[in-house]
């Protein structure tokens, strides 16, 4: 009954900045945490960002000091990326917790993904 609606994907050019969006919904009463992954074809899915109910984020190496994860509500995250590069062409998931199982890789509720191009 709980459903998470992605948005934000396309093709950017290298350097380009792109802004994804994701919205849970159904039957959830609270959120402890909300992630995005990424995934490319023949590759594992990677865990790019976090961010917990008070505000606490964290990031992949290989996107720190280039994409921002933000909540402005409690059933809601944006992912802000900035300076994309080839290899940030995935296709991105957003996922969600109501306890704190996030925190050894549990994540009970996902989005179906959102398509990232980055390309000349």
């Amino acid at each position: 009954q709980v459903q998470l609606v992605e948005s934000g994907g396309g093709l950017v050019q290298p350097g380009g900045s792109l802004r994804l969006s994701c919205a849970a919904s159904g039957t959830i009463f609270s959120i402890n945490a909300m992630g995005w992954y990424r995934q490319a074809p023949g590759k594992e899915r990677e865990l790019v960002a976090t961010i917990t109910t008070s505000g606490s984020t964290d990031y992949a190496d290989s996107v720190k000091g280039r994409f921002t994860i933000s909540r402005v509500n409690a059933k809601s995250t944006y992912l802000q990326m900035n300076s994309l590069k080839p290899e940030d062409t995935a296709v991105y998931y957003c996922s969600c917790s109501a306890d704190n199982r996030w925190r050894i890789g549990r994540w009970p509720y996902w989005g179906q993904g959102t398509q990232v191009t980055v390309s000349s």
